[in-house]
């Protein structure tokens, strides 16, 4: 269901957009402290916490010698180890416009995933669908992805990137993804007459599969 019932107008964005972005915020070393432009502002740890709860469950089960484990929290996993019957894990990332519960599997080990998505959480208004995930830019919703899902070494490492390279875009997202190191990405671009564009990064090229039910509905590009 959306999220809210409607969209801000003009001047309600306009005022809560004043408040946003990391030039707001200015951090002392030295002193350890924080200080912040203009009232109102706040920091939101939304984008990693369930990230950061999966990587503490995962250290503490580490701790505990456990071997194997699979910890979801919200959508955000680890896949640590490899389950009885393989030797590795299958993940499913959903289909976004939910024509099927998945549209491709990753194969992992030892690996977070995280995906970012405008299907869950979102205002339909005016015959168009607006998404939660802002883009810090421009105070509107992002536009040009309907997906992204992001491989990593740490939960909260994935957490992270899932979002930035939603807001950035099918070009400047792929270009990002693909300069660092530590981050490999699946970003859906949404195409016309109902096929979208996977855009799977070549490190996931072989642990990358696209159901069988889904190649009607997508079509995969490597970068």
């Amino acid at each position: 269901p959306p999220l809210w019932p409607d969209i801000p107008g003009f001047r309600e964005a306009a005022t809560a957009f004043r408040r946003v972005g990391a030039r707001q915020i200015h951090f002392d070393a030295g002193a350890g402290t924080l200080r912040f432009d203009r009232p109102g502002v706040k920091i939101d740890l939304g984008g990693i916490a369930k990230g950061y709860s999966v990587d503490v469950v995962v250290d503490s089960l580490k701790a505990r010698g456990v071997r194997d484990a699979l910890v979801e929290i919200s959508g955000n996993m680890m896949a640590w180890g490899h389950p009885v019957d393989a030797d590795h894990w299958r993940i499913g990332i959903r289909d976004p416009r939910d024509r099927s519960p998945f549209f491709a599997r990753l194969h992992l080990r030892d690996e977070a995933v995280s995906t970012s998505g405008k299907y869950e959480q979102f205002v339909a208004a005016n015959g168009k669908t607006y998404g939660h995930i802002m883009d810090p830019r421009t105070g509107r919703p992002a536009e040009g992805l309907i997906s992204v899902t992001v491989v990593a070494a740490t939960a909260m490492a994935a957490d992270a990137w899932d979002t930035p390279l939603f807001v950035l875009g099918p070009v400047a997202g792929r270009a990002k993804a693909k300069a660092r190191g530590d981050v490999a990405a699946v970003l859906v671009e949404p195409g016309a007459s109902g096929v979208d564009t996977v855009w799977v990064e070549t490190d996931l090229k072989d642990r990358f599969t696209l159901e069988e039910s889904a190649r009607a509905s997508f079509v995969v590009r490597y970068f």
